[in-house]
């Protein structure tokens, strides 16, 4: 069992085992058992953005390389409507379904096994994908042509030598960049879709 610890302004990470406590944030429920619990600088700097979005209200959500799926819970917990989870790691999604039972969200979360291409639907208003660089630059036209036009995408686990360019992929396909935010070894992107 891990400690309990805060991520931005509004949400606390919790272990399943943790007696909820009296507090002004919202609690987070992440079993562990796959990448994405939290600790990690760019799991971090993905939630505090997405706390100082207003767009993520009602949103329909696509988190690629989900892990625990603490990135779409922590949207679903700011007030996004609904989200696909997907996943290559059979145990990842395991996980994320777990931790979407958890925090109440079983009904408004869709898990997959595989990859991207197993996501047919387009028109996601918030595409998450805290995934390494070069896998960003792979995926990036079917990112973009999954997120509806003004929608957002975040994309994280970029090590910097790799930020120029996924910033420069993502704008050349019409994609603009509202946030580029350089971590101790990675960095944050946020995107607007044209």
């Amino acid at each position: 069992m891990y400690q309990p610890f805060t991520i931005g302004n509004r949400l606390r990470i919790v272990p399943p085992e943790c007696a909820a406590a009296p507090t002004d944030r919202t609690d987070l429920i992440i079993a562990k058992g796959a990448f994405g619990s939290g600790e990690h600088e760019t799991t971090a700097s993905c939630i505090e953005i997405l706390e100082g979005r207003p767009e993520v209200c009602g949103a329909r959500v696509l988190d690629l390389g989900s892990g625990t799926g603490i990135l779409a819970l922590a949207s679903l917990k700011l007030g996004a409507r609904e989200a696909v989870c997907i996943d290559i790691n059979p145990d990842a999604v395991k996980t994320c379904q777990r931790n979407c039972q958890l925090n109440g969200f079983a009904a408004c979360v869709r898990n997959l096994t595989g990859s991207l291409e197993s996501v047919k639907e387009k028109d996601f208003d918030l595409v998450l994908a805290n995934i390494y660089g070069d896998l960003l630059v792979d995926f990036a036209e079917g990112l973009v042509e999954r997120t509806r036009s003004g929608g957002l995408l975040l994309l994280s686990g970029i090590l910097w030598e790799y930020n120029f360019e996924v910033r420069t992929l993502y704008e050349k396909l019409g994609c603009s960049v509202l946030k580029n935010r350089m971590l101790g070894e990675f960095s944050t992107v946020l995107l607007r879709a044209a």
